[in-house]
């Protein structure tokens, strides 16, 4: 008897349905995992939150919309807020491929194309960080979806939301001009969007984007001082080899980023081959040249152009980050695979694709208990925040008689302090102080501060680097904190100091005299 499984007539007559059950699924997974088993918050979120803290305009971190949203987020709901913030983010992203793919592809193989991407690694285990790669990559989606409404199907009031979105990428994405860049280009270039060019809108909406585009290009500033040092180094005598080198090694993350998906279309396409016949296949009428090129420009062009300026600048990861860069990498493949598609490994496909969702959401767990067991690996939501931040705030308190207002030193462990700490305290980057312009060192005489640093035994001294930076630290004996599972692990060791505020310490140096 020939078998169809349920989830293949849920694509073919419910596609709606699948799609919000995936989606759904997916964020619901990712929001527990980080709330039930990190005590620290993973990736970067803890320096977005030291950052987004100061609601800074001009520091060097690129434009600050993410690091505002997720300051935001956190005081109205913790770090459950920017878990779920982040989370939204991911379930917009599917909306806008799903709507999109289901006007150029229909809805059933927009829902195949949905499907696909929780075999695509920035939307699973390190989607909970979220930052402005998360950001971008959602109102990436939004624009390309409204730029498809306005341009392919003629909606008008469709640039206006494409300009909205298009604003707030130049607000929280240093990859903006790459991204809306290829937009217009990609305009220009088809004769479809040189008519649409011909309506007012599109310059309506180009007249308001001028004044984001200056503040987008203020905020870049600190990036193009790095720009001519990175140049002449293009020049130099045998960097041919080592920047293909690097640019290479971006595009094969960027390609294995996609090891899920590509699991899943392998299943799909009946490799390894079985004699078990495929599904009846999900047909759709022929899709123009626009939609075609559309996706495939809009899904490669950006990728290689952000590793390209990745390189010159030397950085190690692509420009505004891995998750915008993927976004139309599963319609693509759903285009690539013609009118009729038929899928192979019927029952094993779901089994997989429902793996890609569990099985990385419960290695989580099993590696924040085993590794520190068998190999010994220290993970970084593993540190118990909350624990340190207490700690540091009440000594600072007992010391001084003044709640804890700044912490400095390693990044790191300053970070996690401040996240902490009952009374929230803001966090200097004292190796690169253009990061948070609203703390100077002004701030740290006058209001008193705890440096910290992590330390492998119980000496006080601090690092050269750290005691050069701040002569009046008065150190003390290193604190020692258990995680969770400590496992083999050692206890992890913080250094730390504290500099009195002014005038406590001028009445401490006064009060020997009396």
């Amino acid at each position: 008897m020939f078998y169809v499984p349920l989830y293949f007539e849920a694509i073919r007559s419910r596609p709606v349905l699948v799609f919000w059950l995936a989606a759904l699924a997916q964020a619901a997974v990712w929001l527990a995992v980080p709330m039930l088993f990190y005590a620290a918050p993973p990736g970067d979120l803890a320096q977005v939150l030291a950052i987004g803290h100061e609601f800074q305009f001009d520091g060097d971190v690129g434009p600050p919309l993410a690091f505002w949203l997720a300051e935001i987020a956190f005081r109205l709901a913790g770090l459950f807020g920017v878990y779920a913030l982040s989370q939204i983010c991911i379930v917009t992203t599917y909306w806008c491929v799903f709507r999109l793919g289901g006007a150029i592809v229909g809805r059933p193989q927009a829902a195949l194309a949905v499907l696909l991407m929780v075999g695509i690694s920035p939307f699973t285990v390190p989607s909970p960080a979220f930052g402005p790669p998360i950001l971008t990559m959602a109102l990436w989606a939004v624009v390309l979806l409204s730029y498809w409404r306005a341009v392919a199907e003629g909606r008008r009031r469709a640039w206006y939301v494409l300009g909205v979105a298009a604003a707030l990428i130049l607000l929280g994405s240093e990859a903006a001009l790459i991204l809306l860049g290829t937009l217009a280009v990609f305009t220009v270039a088809t004769a479809r969007g040189r008519a649409a060019l011909e309506r007012i809108e599109p310059w309506i909406v180009a007249a308001v984007l001028v004044g984001f585009l200056f503040l987008h290009l203020l905020w870049l500033e600190g990036a193009a001082d790095s720009l001519t040092p990175a140049i002449e180094r293009l020049r130099e005598a045998g960097s041919a080899g080592p920047n293909t080198s690097a640019w290479l090694r971006l595009l094969t993350l960027l390609v294995l980023a996609h090891t899920g998906l590509a699991i899943l279309v392998l299943l799909a396409w009946g490799i390894p081959r079985g004699s078990a016949a495929p599904l009846p296949a999900l047909t759709r009428p022929a899709v123009d040249r626009l939609a075609k090129t559309f996706v495939g420009a809009l899904a490669f062009v950006p990728a290689l152009l952000s590793t390209i300026v990745a390189v010159v600048l030397a950085r190690r990861a692509p420009i505004g980050g891995t998750a915008p860069l993927v976004v139309l990498s599963p319609l693509a493949i759903v285009l690539l695979a013609g009118e009729s598609i038929a899928l192979y490994h019927q029952r094993i496909l779901g089994i997989a694709w429902a793996g890609l969702l569990v099985v990385p959401a419960i290695m989580v767990p099993a590696a924040i208990v085993l590794l520190p067991w068998t190999l010994g690996t220290d993970l970084t939501v593993a540190e118990p925040a909350a624990a340190m931040g207490k700690f540091f705030a009440d000594s600072f308190a007992s010391r001084t008689g003044h709640p804890l207002a700044l912490v400095a030193g390693e990044i790191g462990p300053a970070t996690v302090v401040a996240l902490g700490a009952p009374s929230r305290p803001s966090v200097y980057f004292d190796d690169d102080p253009a990061r948070s312009p609203s703390v100077t060192a002004a701030d740290i005489r006058a209001k008193g501060a705890v440096v910290v640093w992590l330390t492998a035994d119980t000496t006080p001294t601090p690092p050269a680097d750290i005691k050069a930076r701040f002569p009046g630290l008065i150190p003390e004996v290193p604190r020692a904190f258990a995680r969770r599972v400590q496992g083999r692990l050692p206890l992890l060791r913080i250094g730390w100091g504290v500099i009195r505020p002014a005038n406590e310490a001028a009445a401490a140096t006064a009060a020997p005299a009396h």
